[in-house]
């Protein structure tokens, strides 16, 4: 099943990246915008499922492209979460009388954007992020929390259950240990990088029942890969 596509619109580079990897990390494909005519040449390209949108922007501001994105009737069903430092009640106005879906004031938890963005998803019917199924064989259910193979439970601990989910949506691409320690288990956790191995152990213990354990592939001399191809 395919991931679902957001639009980060946001010209702050830290900002966008720490989004894109909260995003990635849920599961979720990312588009990134630095202004609203990237986002305007974006929207038409990628048909994202949602747009999280900032006000500040250099040249069009989000409200300007909000309107924007609400006249075109190919695009006006795109929900749109804004994201501001401005929490007065007047601001707010303006963003849902522009056609926004839902406003998040700045700074604000990762959980609670999370808790947003699925709950416009949800109302939109285009939440597909939540069940993650590989080549036919192997599923992931984030709402359930369980990982099936050949319609199978999987044992797998908590660490596991997220390095797979991290796998899952970041397919065919090679990522060190380090790479590993920081978007898996966090930037602020410092553990020794052998940790890494341990655990991609344990994953493959659990898949190796249903032969998907070489799914998890050690490329040498670099880290680590999820592929469905034989390597």
């Amino acid at each position: 099943m395919a991931t679902t596509k957001i639009l980060i619109v946001e010209d702050e580079s830290a900002v966008r990246e720490l989004l894109a990897a909260t995003l990635m990390g849920a599961g979720y494909e990312v588009i990134e915008a630095a202004s609203g005519s990237e986002a305007q040449q974006a929207v038409g390209d990628q048909d994202p499922s949602l747009i999280l949108l900032d006000w500040m922007l250099p040249g069009m501001s989000g409200l300007e492209f909000a309107k924007w994105l609400k006249r075109d009737e190919r695009l006006s069903e795109i929900p749109v979460i804004m994201l501001t430092a401005r929490d007065e009640e007047n601001y707010k106005v303006q963003g849902l009388d522009a056609g926004v879906d839902d406003y998040v004031t700045k700074p604000f938890s990762t959980r609670e954007l999370l808790a947003r963005i699925k709950a416009v998803l949800r109302r939109a019917g285009s939440d597909a992020s939540e069940l993650i199924r590989v080549d036919g064989r192997l599923e992931m259910d984030l709402v359930q929390h369980r990982v099936l193979a050949d319609d199978k439970p999987v044992s797998v601990g908590p660490t596991e259950f997220k390095l797979l989910h991290f796998f899952l949506t970041h397919q065919e691409r090679v990522y060190s240990r380090n790479q590993l320690l920081d978007l898996v288990w966090g930037r602020n956790v410092y553990i020794e990088e052998r940790t890494v191995d341990v655990h991609i152990r344990r994953l493959r213990k659990a898949l190796e029942p249903y032969g998907l354990e070489n799914m998890v592939q050690t490329v040498r001399g670099v880290g680590y890969r999820f592929s469905v191809r034989p390597t």
